[in-house]
């Protein structure tokens, strides 16, 4: 978003400045002005005696005459950009201006709408190297063919800007679909430089597909000069900076996956295919035995005409959601796993309901009402894991709050995980010290709050020495930026970043669980690369969770179907000896088949 100040400082560096500070605190990419030399941009007579030219230019002349800033004003405005952490963009309008600009030095240029045709101005500016930007207003098409090939066979890089330059444009007028048409004609970036009233068409823009926002604001629209009625006040330049904000995150990629927040709801609302009456083993299914009712545990009801002409592989009661195990022998289907040390994810309700393909860790994934039940299972000649709970009831388990009423509910919350796990499950399986896999909490509910990271990380560090971990091992898990919670629309914070993540094991002496699926969405997130990610938490890792994932909250994808290279990445744990386990979404239904499935892959790269 590049915010447009122009002329709008009516010839003040103090207002200028001022527009600095909205741009910046509105957040904009950029705040750019205008440079001219007026001798060089208009002829002699008429910048020595505005008067004797037409209206509209003798307006023009005589207002920049009145509003341009001197050149060390320039400079002090570059300065102040720069010390208020925001890009410092001029447009030039003639070469002398382009060669003071290259004194103070910028890193790519706007060309105004009235200089696209100007090959004088533009051959200048090609000699600097520059990326250019080139605003299509007051243009024909012919010219803008025109233009684009004299930058073309110049090997230039240049973008376009759809532009209506009057002030202000009226809707009618913007005809936005000519930003397609520049794409599909030229094949180069290109964008929208808006003059029209208010901020739902620039809006709109961005969700077309504009790489580049550019408007013009000012302080206030009543004061003096040509572009203040077309401009944006502080608030609406906000307003608009916070939507295409919000457009940019919603386009995300063209993939279509279900959301862990997607699938919670799915399970409640969708359907199932259900039984209509008793059905006896060995007896085929009639389409008047099925219809559809909730939750959607059970075969999906597209599946119909796929169940019609089975015969049930046991007796079948009425009102049942239906299972493939009690249509078709899932055990027929065979994966070829050769994964040491594989685990899965188990729930104490289901662990006795499946075969799940010999596993050698069963991952018990604990919520808060396990806490409430005495647990009733047998004995496994397997190792175990847990996993803690991350929410009791609506409320995050947060060993991170800052608030401590909310830190001591957690720390009371993992306390009694932790019994819970020595006295009723540890005795039935062969783990000494099993793993419990911890969520370190860190959540903000309506932005990312980075700069809170090292006073979430010293109340976690309080939380974790107040447990009494004698006889478990406990892991923090690293975390994604999005949590899937409250529908993804709350941040994670801390024990994301690698470096921030490794600097606390170093000093705690802490181990972790790493997981593959949340360093991929935290990297895309941050523009990190996973598998340095991966290799600067390699020596603390003790445990791993395996899935792939794609854009920033496509979590628990299964393996080879999102967008991370496991041939890379897993090059870092050929010599890993801790429990690996394939945390696939729905990977329990059919048996276990999702996690079978990433373990067959899997065993490819390790």
């Amino acid at each position: 978003m590049i915010a447009e100040a122009g002329i709008n400082h009516n010839g003040s560096i103090q207002i200028a400045k001022e527009l600095v500070d909205v741009a910046v605190e509105a957040g904009a990419d950029a705040v750019k002005f205008q440079k001219r030399k007026l001798t060089e941009t208009y002829v002699e007579d008429i910048v020595e005696d505005p008067a004797i030219a037409e209206m509209g230019v003798e307006y023009t002349v005589s207002n920049l005459k009145d509003v341009l800033l001197t050149d060390n004003q320039y400079r002090e405005l570059a300065e102040y950009c720069e010390e208020q952490g925001i890009q410092f963009l001029c447009s030039p309008w003639d070469e002398d201006s382009v060669d003071f600009l290259e004194d103070i030095g910028i890193p790519a240029y706007k060309v105004g709408s009235p200089d696209m045709t100007n090959f004088v101005l533009l051959e200048r500016l090609l000699e600097t190297g520059k990326p250019l930007l080139l605003s299509t207003g007051m243009s024909e098409e012919r010219e803008i063919d025109r233009t684009v090939e004299f930058l073309q066979e110049r090997d230039a890089e240049f973008g376009l800007l759809h532009c209506r330059s009057t002030y202000p444009s009226p809707f009618h007028n913007l005809n936005l679909d000519f930003m397609n048409e520049l794409k599909r004609r030229y094949q180069v970036p290109v964008g929208y430089s808006g003059h029209e009233r208010g901020i739902a068409v620039s809006s709109s823009a961005v969700a077309m597909g504009a790489c580049v926002i550019e408007r013009h604001f000012t302080l206030s629209r009543d004061m003096d000069g040509p572009d203040h009625s077309a401009s944006l006040e502080p608030q609406g330049l906000e307003k608009l900076i916070r939507d295409i904000r919000n457009i940019e995150e919603s386009r995300g990629t063209p993939r279509r996956y279900i959301t862990r927040g997607e699938y919670n709801n799915r399970v409640s609302l969708a359907k199932s295919l259900a039984t209509t009456r008793n059905i006896q083993k060995g007896e085929e299914i009639t389409r008047e035995d099925l219809t559809s009712k909730s939750p959607a545990k059970g075969i999906s009801p597209q599946e119909l005409y796929n169940v019609v002409g089975k015969r049930a592989q046991r007796d079948i009661g009425s009102d049942e959601l239906l299972q493939w195990e009690a249509i078709e022998d899932i055990d027929g289907e065979k994966f070829d796993i050769d994964l040491e040390n594989w685990g899965i994810v188990v729930r104490f309700s289901d662990i006795s309901e499946h075969d799940w393909g010999n596993p050698d860790v069963f991952e018990f994934r604990i919520n808060g009402a396990d806490l409430e039940q005495k647990f009733e299972i047998e004995s496994y000649d397997k190792q175990l894991g847990i996993h803690a709970p991350e929410q009791k009831g609506h409320d995050v388990v947060d060993l991170s709050a800052r608030d401590e009423t909310r830190r001591q509910e957690a720390v009371d919350i993992m306390q009694r995980v932790i019994d819970k796990v020595r006295e009723d499950v540890k005795p039935h399986f062969e783990t000494e010290e099993p793993p419990i896999v911890i969520h370190p909490g860190g959540i903000t509910e309506h932005d990312m709050n980075l700069e809170a990271v090292p006073e979430m990380n010293d109340a976690l560090e309080r939380s974790m020495n107040e447990l009494d971990d004698d006889g478990v091992q406990l892991l923090l898990e690293n975390m994604p930026p999005l949590p899937w919670i409250y529908g993804g629309q709350q941040y994670h914070n801390n024990f994301m970043d690698a470096d921030e993540i490794a600097e606390y094991c170093e000093r705690t002496g802490q181990k972790i669980c790493y997981d593959t699926s949340h360093a991929k969405l935290w990297c895309n997130y941050a523009g990190e690369d996973l598998y340095e990610h991966a290799k600067t938490l390699r020596p603390y890792t003790e445990y791993l969770h395996v899935a792939d994932g794609i854009g920033v909250d496509g979590e628990g994808i299964q393996i080879g179907e999102g967008e991370i290279d496991f041939a890379r990445l897993m090059e870092l744990y050929q010599d890993f000896d801790g429990p690996i386990v394939t945390e696939i979404w729905r990977g329990h239904e059919r048996k276990g088949r999702g996690f079978k499935k990433a373990a067959e892959t899997l065993s490819q790269y390790i």
